[in-house]
């Protein structure tokens, strides 16, 4: 009998020191998330724009999924390098994972001058969510009618149009990819904390065109307050009706953010399983895909292994786009 007590607790020793090894972590990642703990879900942006709304609505479907609470927190700044700074420092439980933004979780590390202390190896890929194509939008009372009547104005009297941007992210490439392409020169203003506070300057008249995405302007565009010029994509968006894309106006311009979630690397592999499956049910929802397209996001799903091969390439095509902002 003292022989198998004594048998037992070697056994549990044991495995304590494995678990302490990071040598088995099966049984513990069995209980996540533990019942009554909350899971914070970072936004590397400021509330109110397409990227925070679509964290929202996936945290709202997250938590009947996991069965705790999914907590917004928003890190605006710096075009998403503060976010990304406090998301890779985080403690690699699977209580913390963030937004992973493309172009700009990718251009913050790659541009020395930033001094970013990730990189890609600092992060667990977890899911891809949303493909939302850029776009051009002006007031509705103003002057160009057209892509092309804003073309032309940029041209014959350059810098003097302002548009929103930002800092080697989406907005900023895909305004220096049509002008290199037409010849047109634009006065850009960076709002690097999200599109929110660049919506609200086009609405007060503080810039004349937004540069942003399909998913910022439905609610604008319903109400009659802006007149989208273009679609950045190679077909046209069933969220704007009759809006055509760049290249069927004649600037063949394609753009858009991806956006996906991420973890602090070093995650245990079993806690990435229940998140990420956690994840593709969600997004599999017929309730969540009708509440993305009401707010008019573009769902495009992918698995953690795809993700990551995603990154990958992703950082290898970015590297030559980022040379034009520096022309």
């Amino acid at each position: 009998m003292k022989n198998g007590m004594r048998f037992m607790a070697l056994v549990s020793i044991a495995g304590l020191v494995l678990t302490g090894m990071g040598m088995s972590v099966s049984a513990w990642a069995a209980g996540f998330p533990q019942k009554g703990k909350a899971i914070q879900l970072m936004v590397h942006f400021t509330a109110g724009g397409s990227s925070d709304v679509g964290a929202r609505l996936l945290a709202s479907g997250l938590e009947k999924e996991l069965g705790t609470s999914v907590v917004i927190v928003n890190k605006p700044g710096a075009n998403s390098q503060i976010g990304m700074t406090a998301l890779a420092q985080a403690r690699p439980d699977g209580y913390t994972f963030g937004t992973t933004n493309f172009p700009v979780a990718v251009t913050t590390y790659l541009e020395p001058e930033r001094k970013a202390v990730y990189n890609r190896q600092s992060f667990q890929p977890l899911a891809l969510h949303v493909a939302d194509p850029n776009l051009f939008a002006v007031k509705a009372n103003s002057p160009y009618k057209t892509l092309k009547d804003l073309v032309e104005a940029a041209k014959a009297k350059p810098n003097t149009i302002t548009i929103s941007s930002g800092v080697l992210n989406d907005d900023q490439i895909a305004i220096l990819l049509l002008q290199k392409l037409s010849g047109a020169k634009f006065a850009q203003v960076s709002y690097t904390s999200g599109g929110a506070p660049a919506v609200t300057a086009l609405l007060g008249g503080k810039i004349d065109v937004y540069c942003g995405n399909v998913g910022d302007l439905l609610g604008q565009y319903k109400s009659g307050e802006v007149r989208i010029l273009g679609i950045m994509d190679d077909v046209e968006t069933p969220f704007y009706p009759g809006i055509k894309t760049f290249a069927a106006q004649g600037y063949r311009v394609i753009s858009s953010s991806s956006r996906g979630f991420s973890a602090p690397a070093k995650i245990p592999k079993d806690v990435v399983n229940v998140l990420s499956g956690a994840i593709k049910k969600v997004v599999a929802s017929e309730e969540h895909k009708k509440k993305m397209a009401d707010m008019g996001l573009t769902l495009k799903y992918m698995d953690p292994a795809q993700y990551a091969k995603f990154w990958e390439e992703f950082e290898t095509t970015v590297k030559d786009l980022m040379a034009l902002a520096k022309e």
